[in-house]
């Protein structure tokens, strides 16, 4: 979350749809985030500032969506259970939290587990670093018949890319990058896509280039069943054909910090808050964004509780 790309200015929805997604530009710097923060929770009440760094951080909602998709077949029932942005580490992603995570993920009995990345948290002054061996242990408690599969973030590209995708191996979580799996039984029949990290390689200037690519991923895809995509930035959206029938994405945190006119400030989208949150359609192509779970740059939340999300496709 937050690579430094806040959302464009002054650009009408049609021209942002058509700019390259790999390429972010904006005003959302670092600096900006902390002092912003600063401002908004000295706003706030005293009690209300604790709320936010240290009882939000710590709750676990479970958010459930039920979409009508036009390219998913009624009689394919499908639960997918999503984990995004867990920034496992302190103050508010510790061992505990990690475990309640994943006990919870595992009560809902889906039929598929994604993780959407962001694995490890890094902040300036960290309370607790919490190693790879401990988090990725939990993960491997995640259990479904069709498997959990994961895709990387950000900042997984950005810190410590050799350390967490060896912790996901051990984890026998397989990786899906620019990558498209067919899944479920006979009449069940589903495809899972993952594509690379679309900010993968910072190239100065609060411009990326991605590891990212999307028509190679839906190029490997040989049959006419309904096909489900990992991403992790949804800014790719505007180029996600119809072909695809739900894009799963994560990385805004739901804003983190959401409070009315300064909420949108806070979204790591060159787009703004157009994919901040939530059950998004457009032109009939619908994408689900999570909230996410553990916090970045600074370790609060407010009015976007930690969530894992579950959707239900099928009648």
């Amino acid at each position: 979350m937050f690579p430094d790309d806040g959302a464009l200015a002054g650009s009408s929805a049609a021209q942002r749809a058509e700019e390259p997604p790999t390429i972010t530009t904006g005003r959302l710097t670092r600096r900006r985030v902390l002092f912003g923060a600063a401002g908004v929770l000295g706003l706030c009440s005293a009690s209300t500032a604790v709320y936010a760094g240290a009882v939000e951080p710590e709750g676990l909602v479970v958010t459930r969506y039920a979409p009508a998709l036009r390219g998913w077949p009624a009689e394919r029932r499908l639960t997918i259970t999503v984990i995004a942005d867990l920034h496992a580490g302190g103050p508010d992603m510790r061992l505990p939290h990690v475990r309640h995570v994943v006990d919870t993920a595992n009560v809902l009995h889906s039929d598929l587990i994604v993780l959407l990345g962001d694995y490890v948290a890094r902040y300036e002054f960290p309370t607790e670093r919490l190693p790879p061996e401990k988090w990725s242990a939990e993960l491997a408690r995640l259990t479904a018949p069709l498997g959990v599969w994961a895709i990387l973030g950000n900042h997984d590209w950005w810190h410590h890319l050799v350390m967490i995708r060896s912790a996901l191996a051990d984890a026998r979580i397989p990786v899906l990058e620019n990558d498209a799996v067919p899944l479920g039984a006979a009449g069940q029949k589903f495809w899972l896509a993952g594509i690379g990290d679309q900010l993968a390689h910072p190239l100065g200037h609060h411009r990326y280039r991605g590891a990212d690519d999307l028509p190679g991923t839906l190029a490997q895809i040989r049959t006419d069943d309904p096909v489900v995509l990992l991403v992790h930035e949804p800014d790719i959206f505007p180029r996600v054909p119809p072909r695809v029938a739900l894009t799963l994405a994560g990385h805004t945190h739901g804003g983190q910090i959401r409070l009315p006119l300064v909420w949108p400030l806070f979204v790591p989208s060159k787009f703004g808050a157009r994919y901040a949150y939530g059950h998004v359609v457009e032109n009939d192509r619908h994408m689900i964004v999570s909230g996410g779970l553990g916090t970045s740059i600074i370790p609060a939340r407010l009015g976007v509780p930690p969530e894992i999300v579950q959707v239900r496709l099928g009648a």
